[in-house]
């Protein structure tokens, strides 16, 4: 028989990480609502079809193209990488695709609205920013590596396959006059919604869930051990913005579940570059590098892991000089957790409310459209 007392002590602190994942979801719930329905409004407005006719090329146009209409596009890392593959298939250059990548799961307005609400308007700007110089130092490191054997061999690939995460949009063709047309819209920004939970809602969870088990059971001190807090501030930059992606890796979190890990990284003493390696670096978990190589093939699969991990080291670590010679970089809040699991009637209540009633109108909808469908 186990010792009684460890035994409790040890469903308490199961129950209080529980109640620390449940905080995390519960500050930043009604900003995934917001940040899905603009992406699914987006979605429909610029099709896939159009976005690929204009980024035939690997120009400066193409690219700042790209980056648009990843900033306008979903959130989920699987769906950009789908979305990516199909704008491959249709002739759009490869530099833009990757571009569209990281456009799409680093520029999105759900994510900088999470990080200004857990972790403050620094995060934010940094990520956004950070974005557009992720795209820059990628597009500088592939033009001087370019493999034109390995993508032209993509695009036949991508060509010869189909993708499960289009999202379908019915009822435009049948639609006639104005509130014809207007209900059509509306259902397919339904499914579009719809579409990115069901592939993004186990993910977010797991980030969560992740979250809160680390806050609980791995001590600020683990962390500053692993991230050397104590080195020098040159050691400390240069090793967090190394090690943090490979903690992403391994995490199985997409863009938006990574950020609550990456509250409880920066309360634990990890670096402001290196916090942000670890948010960029989404893109090369392994699950999507797993993506990549059923997308690509093994070859082009593991290129663009090796030059995406290279690009958010030197991104964590560019913005990290730039942060501090600015004096942008925040203090670490040593209340985080205390502050996740005290729930008020407070704005966040409201917002939580009022969002939560317009998800399920537009899961209605969405189920009302497959119900019409059969």
């Amino acid at each position: 028989m186990g010792d009684p007392t460890i035994t409790g002590d040890l469903i308490d602190r199961i129950g209080h990480a529980l109640l620390l994942s449940a905080g995390m979801f519960w500050e930043v719930g009604w900003s995934l609502v917001l940040g899905f329905l603009i992406s699914a409004v987006l979605q429909v407005a610029v099709s896939k079809e159009r976005m690929s006719a204009l980024l035939g090329a690997d120009g400066a146009r193409e690219i700042a193209l790209a980056t648009l209409f990843g900033a306008a596009s979903s959130s989920c890392s699987y769906a950009s990488v789908a979305i990516t593959k199909t704008l491959m298939q249709k002739g759009a250059g490869f530099i833009a695709s990757l571009a569209f990548l990281f456009a799409s799961t680093n520029l999105v307005i759900e994510l900088g609205i999470i990080l200004y609400l857990l972790m403050g308007w620094q995060f934010m700007a940094a990520e956004w920013i950070g974005g557009v110089l992720l795209i820059l130092i990628m597009s500088i490191l592939v033009r001087r590596t370019y493999p034109k054997r390995l993508v032209e061999e993509a695009r036949c690939i991508a060509g010869a396959a189909t993708t499960d995460h289009e999202h379908h949009h019915g009822g435009h063709a049948e639609a006639r006059g104005f509130f014809g047309r207007l209900a059509a819209t509306q259902t397919a920004i339904a499914q579009s919604f719809a579409a990115d939970w069901s592939m993004l809602w186990k993910d977010l969870f797991a980030g969560f869930f992740i979250a809160g088990f680390l806050a609980e059971f791995v001590p600020d001190s683990a962390w500053r051990q692993l991230f050397v807090a104590n080195a020098d501030s040159g050691t400390q930059l240069v090793l967090n913005a190394l090690i943090a992606p490979l903690i992403a890796v391994v995490s199985f979190v997409c863009s938006i579940g990574n950020v609550p890990m990456a509250a409880i990284l920066w309360g634990g003493g990890i670096s402001f570059g290196g916090v942000l390696a670890f948010l960029y670096a989404d893109l090369i978990v392994l699950p999507l590098l797993d993506a990549y190589r059923r997308a690509f093939r093994w070859k082009m699969a593991a290129y663009i892991g090796v030059v995406f991990y290279i690009t958010m080291v030197l991104a964590g670590i560019v913005m990290d000089l730039a942060f501090t010679a600015l004096g942008y970089v925040p203090k670490p809040d040593p209340n985080i957790r205390a502050e996740l699991t005290h729930f008020a009637v407070n704005y966040t209540f409201w917002l939580n409310l009022a969002f939560g009633a317009a998800a399920l109108y537009v899961a209605w909808v969405a189920a009302r459209a497959r119900r019409s469908h059969g």
